[in-house]
């Protein structure tokens, strides 16, 4: 086999095996290049000891990255590429960081150390492919294994745990029946992971090809670190507008929703409150009135606890809050959506929408689509003719009302929405001089005196 490496990998592999040391590509972008994917990443693996890689890159510009650990950066053309002295790893005493490491000449030693059998393969182009433990085979095969002993590849590291979930669910592979074991029994070990290295990996794994199979398989994995969400999973909703349960809805609507981390985490939260509110009435039915406001709390705490930056939080609470919110295609009303939620959140909320009304189970999907297809035929029809749906999209300001005569203070601002309402219902041209003669006429009914 023959990978095609950048010449800044070929570049650092050239360097080390002419300096008289053993050099691989290694990990993951091994594991890409076979699979056909173009790797984000191209690191390195060496028999030279730090001390030695510092002499081979003298020239060069060169991060000390970890050189205790035995990982340096090299700078070529401005791209880094990460090289790491062949090692064994100690204890790991915290399940996450080995307390030292052991350098080695050998570099099945090193790869033995690793995760996943997938990632546990190297390569040179003269010596060819490394892979002592079958990752070729299972990377045919479709299937995520630990390299050795699962157990103790996940007391080391707990976030392999996750790990494993995402690269199952990118990749849409199957996790080997011993591996899935050890997840299942280690999986309160993730609650000592830092929640920033938990959001990473979970938004990878729910914006991947296999989220929902890996949603069902893995839900008491997913509890572990939002246990907030439990109590969907069998929550009956006794409903004709729901075939599913509250979990299974959920697993559904994430499915169907395109792969974002902010629509993903939507749907995976929209829901969530659906179990505190839920009633039944006299006639066996269920309700879940204001299930909205406490999934929003819901998704607050879940989405502060793993320190999601406020944009993206802010962002997923709107949609959470507003998803089960009724759309009409009209075109005032649609002003109005545009107006209350802009553009870009308005285009989610659709495919919010969507997602929802397909996981009920209960429409055919052509009826579905119809519907939303003509809300966003109808959203794209206005926003080709840039209307005026905010303050700033005005032909006037403050400054303009100002100077035409409306005193300084609360009564610009009272204006100003007075205009803004008369153009959302398209009363007024949005042109300066009808809406500065418009704000005039409203002033003298108002009786606002001039200045």
């Amino acid at each position: 086999m023959q990978l095609n490496l950048p010449a800044g990998a070929a570049f650092v592999l050239d360097r080390l095996t002419q300096g008289g040391y053993q050099a691989y590509i290694v990990g993951g972008c091994v594991r890409d290049a076979l699979l056909g994917r173009e790797p984000k990443d191209w690191d390195v693996c060496t028999s030279a000891l730090p001390e030695e890689m510092q002499r081979v890159f003298a020239d060069c510009h060169v991060i000390e990255t970890g050189l205790k650990h035995g990982t340096l950066t090299v700078m070529v053309d401005h791209e880094p590429y990460e090289v790491t002295t062949f090692r064994v790893d100690g204890e790991y005493t915290d399940h996450r960081h080995p307390d030292e490491v052991i350098f080695v000449s050998d570099v099945v030693e090193d790869l033995a150390r690793r995760d996943f059998t997938v990632n546990a393969m190297a390569w040179h182009p003269d010596s060819g492919l490394v892979d002592a433990f079958g990752g070729r085979e299972d990377l045919r095969q479709g299937v995520i294994r630990c390299v050795g002993e699962a157990e103790r590849r996940f007391d080391e590291d707990a976030l392999r745990i996750l790990r494993a979930l995402r690269f199952a669910s990118v990749y849409g592979f199957d996790i080997e029946a011993e591996t899935a074991r050890a997840i299942h029994s280690l999986k309160d070990t993730l609650h000592g992971v830092a929640a920033e290295r938990i959001r990473v990996e979970l938004a990878k794994l729910l914006c991947g090809q296999g989220v929902g199979r890996i949603l069902r398989e893995y839900s008491d994995v997913i509890f572990a670190i939002m246990p907030a969400l439990a109590p969907m999973e069998g929550f009956e909703q006794h409903t004709p507008y729901h075939a599913f349960d509250v979990w299974e809805h959920t697993v559904q609507s994430v499915e169907k929703v395109p792969p974002t981390e902010v629509l993903r985490l939507t749907m995976l939260l929209h829901d969530s409150g659906k179990p505190a509110a839920f009633t039944m009435d006299a006639d066996g039915i269920g309700h879940a009135w204001g299930h909205q406001g406490i999934s929003v709390n819901i998704a607050r705490d879940i989405l502060t606890g793993l320190k999601v930056d406020n944009a993206t939080l802010e962002r997923v609470l709107l949609l959470v809050k507003h998803h089960d919110d009724a759309f009409a295609p009209d075109r005032r009303a649609m002003l109005r959506l545009l107006n209350r939620f802009g553009e870009e959140n308005l285009r989610l909320l659709l495919h919010v929408h969507r997602a929802d009304e397909s996981a009920k189970g209960r429409r055919e999907q052509a009826e579905i689509d119809a519907m939303v297809d003509e809300l966003t035929d109808s959203l794209e029809a206005i926003i080709a003719q840039k209307p005026c749906v905010t303050l700033k999209d005005m032909a006037v300001n403050g400054r303009d009302l100002m100077a035409a005569g409306v005193p300084k203070g609360r009564a610009v601002g009272a204006m100003l929405a007075w205009l803004l309402e008369q153009l959302i219902e398209e009363k007024l041209p949005n042109e300066k001089e009808a809406l500065l003669t418009a704000a005039l006429a409203q002033m003298e009914k108002m009786d606002i005196c001039h200045r």
